[in-house]
């Protein structure tokens, strides 16, 4: 799983990478966390997007630290699905209302 960290965004500039780094590993969750200059999410800052071959991409907007355990679950959940999708999004919590888009594999 890639998942890529706006670096320009306040949760990027604060070095979020690393307890979401620990935390995915703790749930064991394979990931490689990028952080990039910037994810043109400014309106919906601070924003973090997730791939994986073939699945479904999701970008997520308005992170805080607190979405913390959303984004472990939602990486657990996303990993075991066959294909990123998700038929009832209740159990992404809090990200389910912060999704700015799914782009189809």
């Amino acid at each position: 799983m890639n998942i890529t960290l706006c670096g320009s965004c306040d949760l990027g500039k604060t070095g979020f990478d690393a307890p979401l780094s620990a935390a995915l590993a703790q749930a064991g969750v394979s990931a490689r966390i990028a952080v990039v200059d910037c994810m043109s999410g400014c309106a919906r800052a601070s924003t973090i997007a997730f791939r994986m071959a073939g699945k479904t991409a999701y970008l997520f907007g308005d992170i805080t630290a607190q979405d913390l355990p959303d984004l472990v679950n939602f990486a657990r959940l996303y990993a075991a699905s066959a294909d990123g999708s998700f038929a009832d999004a209740r159990p992404l919590g809090a990200l389910r209302s912060k999704a700015i888009a799914r782009i189809p594999a």
